[in-house]
């Protein structure tokens, strides 16, 4: 058995989730098979969903773009959370023959213990200290590796945790996995002079004591993008916007308003992030109007520069109604974020 420590230095959380999923599908191709890696990281500020989630139901796209939080998807099932450079994060990556989730939380409760903070596991995800939750988990296995990467709650910004997580009040029907709030606490509550880099040095000294082996830390920069063009495809993926808003599981949105010209109540279902039927009910007298509308969003892409995009089209096409289908390009990228 050998073991593999990687720290990245960059807070972009799409290269790191990019470096654990490209840590995961590399484990066991290895001269070693057996070799369990600890991958530490940290993200700027950025919600990161589960890959069953929706993102407008999970928290307010149109806040996290105008104060430039990243959005991100990971490859795991599990909740929503916020991330910034007060969360120290972990992964533990295994052969699946040598994977041991009672392990990785034995490590992090030790590491914790060393410095004077005393965690217990809470159900199979998270950990608390006294009743607040401290820390979440979350897992993927497949049939021949399996990970485990979870969050710590440093010194995190919880106002904005709050401000970012909070669902956009968007009238949607979700299909998919919808976080359940929670308790939680910093670790700088129990322990003031805890630090990210305290807490990294901690996780790797109970890592190494554990197995009763010891490895060189690796450090990863922005020169390993172009050292691994296995990463940077990774990259790419993550940061694409069809994997963080076009993975979304099936929903429907049903906004309605009023016109001078007339009543507009429109049910769009949404799949993959793209508009794939549109219902309209509507007392407005242009017929061909309303034929239009539904026309032209169908197929669109569940975003604002979609629907401005398909709606701009109808209006240059036809004239004769383009104040109308102003009003409606006006209202809609309104009602939809992101």
């Amino acid at each position: 058995m050998t073991l593999r420590i990687l720290q990245s230095a960059i807070t972009n959380p799409w290269f790191n989730l990019a470096t654990e999923d490209w840590l995961f599908q590399s484990l066991g191709k290895d001269s070693d098979p057996s070799t369990h890696t600890l991958f530490l990281w940290r993200n700027s500020e950025t919600v990161v969903i589960g890959r069953a989630q929706n993102p407008w139901v999970e928290c307010k796209v149109d806040k996290m773009q105008a104060d430039d939080v990243f959005l991100a998807r990971r490859q795991s099932g599990g909740g929503a959370v916020f991330h910034d450079l007060g969360n120290t994060n972990f992964t533990f990556l295994s052969p699946k023959a040598d994977y041991d989730q009672t392990a990785n939380f034995t490590i992090i409760i030790n590491a914790l213990k060393s410095l004077g903070i005393d965690a217990t596991l809470s159900g199979r995800n998270d950990m608390q200290v006294g009743e607040r939750k401290i820390s979440g988990s979350a897992f993927k296995h497949t049939a021949e590796r399996s990970f485990h990467h979870g969050t710590l709650l440093v010194n995190a910004n919880m106002q904005k945790l709050g401000d970012y997580l909070n669902p956009h009040p968007l009238k949607l029907k979700a299909k998919g996995i919808k976080s359940v709030r929670a308790r939680v606490a910093n670790l700088s509550e129990f322990n003031d002079s805890i630090t990210h880099e305290l807490l990294s040095e901690a996780i790797i000294d109970a890592f190494c004591a554990y197995y009763g082996e010891t490895a060189q830390v690796e450090a990863l920069d922005e020169a390993t993008l172009a050292q691994q063009p296995t990463l940077n495809a990774y990259y790419q993926q993550m940061a694409d916007w069809d994997w963080r808003f076009g993975k979304t599981p099936e929903f429907t949105h049903h906004v309605e308003t009023r016109f001078d010209w007339g009543m507009m109540d429109v049910h769009l279902d949404v799949t993959q992030a793209q508009i794939s039927e549109v219902v309209i009910f509507s007392d407005a007298l242009n017929v061909e109007l309303i034929d239009g509308l539904k026309a032209a969003l169908t197929g669109a892409k569940y975003s604002q520069d979609g629907i401005a995009a398909r709606l701009d089209a109808l209006a240059n096409a036809h004239p004769e109604f383009a104040a109308q289908v102003g009003d409606v390009k006006g209202w809609m990228i309104g009602e939809v974020v992101g």
